[in-house]
């Protein structure tokens, strides 16, 4: 049995597999020593391996407390070792998530060429190219944007997210709003339709906290898999445990 920790910029996601199976995963706004161990007393027996992933500095009492229950911790890494290879030339900076989402979508469809799109506090694109990672591009998220017009601009108000708006907007909360998530879904129609354009078979997959929300916004079928980083972790661990 494996445990997957995946701690992002705004909560940490824990899971449990036994052979590629999700038995169960909680997400949290802060991690905590209680939290971790309610896991893992119950299953000391049970998990033999654990995987780390963090888009910052990892608490040091998370590895300490989890090697004292498991014999096996892998920390994710530029040099973990991974089915496919990454062409980024700034390795060290490429973040864990993004790794893991690769890994994923990698398992999932055997390698086929890939379009990653992952939609949280930032919105990632990430390209799977003949079995190589060969970079993808970074841009704000729904929140981040609505905070940043807010913060920049003095007299634009801070709107929360409705999902009602229309364009055009008919005021200026409005406007802001579907400024926002107009652009952003016209943003991904063209990284989706040009990629598919160079690769008319291959895979179009729609991730992250925001990914049902976009949905059904964009002009373009994709395969939505919400617990793609943990489910990449988990494969990731496994690879390296053979």
């Amino acid at each position: 049995m494996n445990l997957v920790i995946d701690i992002g910029n705004s909560s940490t996601k824990m899971a449990l597999f036994d052979a590629g199976k999700m038995l169960f995963s909680f997400r949290a706004k802060d991690l905590s020593t209680k939290k971790i161990q309610d896991i893992l007393i119950g299953q000391r027996e049970e998990i033999k391996r654990a995987i780390i992933s963090s888009t910052k500095k990892i608490p040091e009492f998370v590895p300490d407390l989890i090697s004292e229950y498991i014999p096996e911790i892998h920390i994710l890494s530029h040099e973990t070792k991974l089915p496919f290879k990454i062409e980024y030339s700034t390795p060290k900076t490429l973040g864990s998530d993004r790794i893991a989402g690769i890994a994923g979508v990698f398992r999932e469809f055997e390698g086929d060429n890939a379009l990653i799109i992952d939609s949280g506090s930032a919105i990632t694109i990430d390209y799977l190219i003949d079995k190589k990672y060969i970079g993808g591009n970074i841009s704000p998220g729904i929140n981040m944007r609505l905070k940043a017009l807010h913060r920049y601009a003095e007299k634009l108000p801070l709107v929360s997210l409705t999902g009602k708006a229309k364009s055009p907007g008919r005021g200026t909360e409005e406007g802001i709003e579907s400024g926002v998530i107009f652009g952003i879904v016209y943003e991904i129609n063209e990284y989706i339709r040009t990629f598919l354009m160079e690769h008319p078979k291959g895979k179009v997959i729609l991730t992250g906290g925001d990914a049902e929300f976009l949905e059904n916004r964009l002009s373009f079928p994709a395969t939505l898999i919400p617990d793609l980083v943990i489910t990449g972790l988990d494969f990731i661990l496994e690879y390296n445990a053979k």
